[in-house]
């Protein structure tokens, strides 16, 4: 005889969805197994995937990681726009937790000053988009698939925005900090050493993705490495000689492997200076001298070991022409910009010259993230992400003073100093915030990370406001008063 109790019991709450998922995981496999394709094994995946996010959101930080470093996959779209693992997982994980909002009733985002400015951003972002489109000029030729690649460069954008607060929201503890940062420190680290050691191309083409060559990577592995070695007097020996040598890697491979790559240098260095004026106040006058003598003594000398003339010609004295036609095209509209990747269809109409010779089918990127920032989405736009960086440093400044030493203390120093040489590094090329037309979603594998651990900070900011007994968000959708009830 059937039991209908334990019926009832087995298909009641947890148990149900249990079984549910059992269901689901042997339907696919039968899928699978008549239908083998590889889209049917990556939707199961997915599917799983998605099932444990929902139980452990926080595991998809942890994925992130992984799948921006180590995880090299590239998803063609039929147009000059390609993805990854990283630009899917971003507002995946942003789709559930917002799910899970919902659940509990409670939407919001964190309660901090860095989120105004930020979500101001984005939106006008979405506004630029829109006047463009509205007041495109007709002389200049709209390419067929303009709008994908726009909304491409808007996600950019927003995925970005949303790296951030999923760190600020879901990590409401330390030892969920530590726990990621270390677990970027230990997959970042083996792969610098990796990358600086002779023969191992074919390793590196195997497990490594992108980010490994692009430099938002070297300059947060130089940042959260030097940060835990200079304030973190609790790390652990084996730690220490660790991050010493993928510190030592980093060194290497900015200041001699690929030296004639400036954007290494701008990154690294200002991050390693950075972190030593923070360590040791008292020596800052020295530093002043030190960086006066660079720039004057030792300037010749710096130029030529990092290519010299041959090297500026190729792609210094190239780069201001051309951010000399984007800035002039972006004039027709300097006050919410031409739109999300749309400079490029404006600066090809006429002819590019250049060293006596003439470019005739331009196709321009700036190389410079503010100005592909002015041109995208105006003085307006440019002013909001200038507005948010300062609160991101004042926020930086602020938990310093009190987060003095351990991994907290390290963080935070390290996290200022990374985003210091994220706003020099965007000076050589749109490496915080691609371009989809230059370095794009491929470059966003590491530049991600960067505003992944940037939401550390507000993480940090949300544990002070709990230990402080405060609210830490104000709700989207307040509840209404009991007189409208």
């Amino acid at each position: 005889m059937i039991d209908t109790l334990r019926l009832q019991n087995m298909f009641a709450g947890r148990s149900f969805r249990t079984w549910l998922v059992v269901a689901l995981v042997l339907l696919g496999a039968v899928v699978l197994g008549s239908h083998p394709a590889m889209r049917w094994l990556v939707l199961l995946c997915a599917g799983v995937m998605a099932v444990v996010l929902l139980r452990h959101p926080i595991l998809g930080l942890v994925a992130t990681i992984a799948t921006a470093l180590v995880l090299p996959s590239e998803f063609g779209t039929g147009r000059e726009v390609s993805l990854n693992l990283s630009a899917l997982l971003v507002p995946g994980m942003f789709a559930l937790w917002f799910l899970i909002m919902v659940r509990r009733r409670n939407i919001h985002l964190p309660r901090s000053r860095t989120t105004t400015p930020l979500l101001l951003f984005i939106l006008a972002s979405l506004l630029s988009l829109v006047v463009g489109t509205a007041y495109w000029d007709p002389a200049v030729p709209r390419p067929g698939n303009i709008l994908l690649v726009q909304l491409g460069q808007w996600g950019i954008f927003a995925f970005s925005a949303l790296a951030f607060w999923l760190m600020g929201n879901l990590v409401r503890n330390e030892i969920w900090l530590r726990r990621l940062t270390f677990f970027y420190l230990s997959v970042a680290g083996l792969l610098a050493i990796i990358r600086v050691m002779p023969g191992t191309e074919r390793i590196r083409e195997l497990i490594a993705t992108f980010a490994l060559d692009r430099a938002p990577f070297w300059l947060l592995l130089a940042a959260l490495a030097g940060g835990q070695l200079l304030f973190n007097q609790t790390l652990s020996t084996r730690w220490r000689w660790f991050l010493l040598a993928a510190l030592g890697a980093v060194i290497a491979y900015a200041f001699i492997v690929e030296r004639k790559t400036l954007s290494n240098l701008a990154g690294v260095a200002p991050v390693l200076g950075v972190l030593a004026w923070l360590r040791w106040p008292r020596w800052r006058w020295i530093y002043v001298l030190l960086a006066l003598l660079a720039v004057t003594a030792f300037f010749p000398t710096v130029f030529d070991f990092a290519g010299g003339e041959a090297e500026w010609d190729e792609s210094g004295g190239s780069r201001l022409v051309l951010i000399e036609r984007v800035v002039e095209v972006t004039m027709r509209n300097p006050i919410t910009g031409l739109g999300p990747a749309a400079y490029r269809a404006y600066a090809r109409m006429k002819p590019l010259p250049y060293g006596g010779a003439y470019w005739l089918d331009p196709q321009v990127n700036s190389h410079n993230n503010y100005v592909d920032l002015f041109s995208q989405g105006g003085v307006l736009g440019l002013g909001l992400f200038f507005w948010f960086s300062a609160e991101v440093i004042r926020l930086g400044w602020r938990l310093r003073s009190r987060l003095v030493d351990g991994f907290a203390g390290g963080y935070v120093n390290a996290m200022l100093a990374a985003w210091i040489g994220a706003l020099i590094l965007m000076l050589f090329a749109d490496w915080i915030l691609p371009h989809v037309y230059n370095i794009g979603f491929p470059g966003f594998q590491a530049s991600v990370l960067i505003w992944l651990f940037l939401g550390g900070l507000v993480s940090l900011e949300q544990m002070e406001r709990i230990q402080n007994g405060q609210t830490l968000a104000a709700p989207l959708n307040p509840p209404a008063p009991e007189s409208l009830r």
